[in-house]
């Protein structure tokens, strides 16, 4: 059955016996004989076949996630006998948020690339998030709170958000004295998605809830909320990862570095993995990469500290 599944899971994905058969190299007819000796052994239709197209049953349905796992652990388990004594090799998914998959990650990447000359990565940059018990994504670089799941967390650095305005703004409008004077401000704030944890909130004011703070742009991508900082639109409040180069230009003024030194470090950046998945071991190894690149303490955070 074992040598079976890996056609099974390949017809599951493209819906055609002909398109496996062409990406195989082998006749049709192999690839029908495969799936049918596949339903044989379990008695039960693993597909609803039709001229056009062959499709899950809800047998194969559920199938699918058994079969897909018991490949991904005889993969984990042939890497893990070779990892020891060969050099690291074979595809890594990564997938990580945009604004910082630019500016962070893909730098990273291109560092492990050269230390690990025969690895390939599949670098994923979007700001979707992916489940990683439905897709072949290794690491997954999450930023925020992390929900409960059965996936393997390590933190590569914490989250810090500054509160920050363009001189040209400041200068318009005047500087605010307090956090709570931000809700006088035009303030850039989020769409359609709920408000992270921790932002527009501080330490001893509100009770440390958020505050009801208001703008005339509302987005939900952090790289349009720096571009119109940077053009004096409104306030941000914006992680450090992401001002600290504007910052230190003196492009962003940070308006309540000590509230916001008062504030506890959030949930922090953190690369994820799902535990027993194929590719451990590279995934590993790139997550200790990682740590590494960004230290104890990141670069964004010590560019903040060596500004002020």
């Amino acid at each position: 059955m074992i040598e079976t599944l890996p056609t099974f899971v390949a017809v599951a994905e493209a819906g055609t016996f002909s398109e496996v058969a062409r990406v195989q190299g082998v006749a049709v007819s192999s690839v029908t004989r495969r799936i049918d000796s596949l339903e044989a052994e379990f008695g039960t239709k693993l597909f609803n076949r039709s001229s056009r197209r062959v499709l899950l049953t809800d047998a194969g349905e559920q199938f699918l996630v058994r079969a897909k796992s018991i490949l991904a652990d005889l993969a984990d388990a042939k890497e893990s006998l070779t990892a020891s004594s060969a050099e690291p090799r074979g595809l890594l998914t990564v997938t990580v948020p945009s604004a910082f998959g630019r500016r962070h990650i893909t730098p990273a990447v291109v560092e492990f690339l050269k230390q690990y000359p025969s690895i390939e990565v599949d670098l994923h940059v979007s700001d979707e998030i992916i489940d990683l018990s439905e897709h072949r994504v290794d690491v997954a670089i999450r930023i925020g709170l992390l929900p409960s799941s059965d996936l393997v967390a390590t933190q590569l650095a914490p989250l810090r958000r500054l509160v920050c305005a363009s001189p040209a703004y400041l200068k318009r409008h005047g500087r605010p004295a307090s956090p709570l004077e931000l809700l006088e401000h035009n303030c850039l704030t989020l769409a359609s998605r709920p408000t992270p944890p921790g932002w527009w909130s501080f330490a001893a004011v509100n009770k440390g809830l958020p505050l009801a703070v208001r703008g005339n742009l509302r987005t939900d991508d952090t790289e349009s909320h720096l571009q119109a900082a940077l053009a004096g639109v409104g306030i941000a409040h914006l992680g450090t990862w992401l001002v600290s180069d504007a910052i230190k230009s003196r492009r962003l003024v940070s308006l309540f570095p000590d509230a916001e030194r008062a504030d506890k470090y959030l949930p922090g950046i953190h690369a994820v993995r799902m535990p027993g998945r194929s590719h451990a071991t590279k995934a590993q190894l790139f997550i200790t990469h990682l740590r590494t690149v960004f230290g104890e303490v990141p670069a964004w955070d010590r560019v903040i500290a060596e500004s002020r």
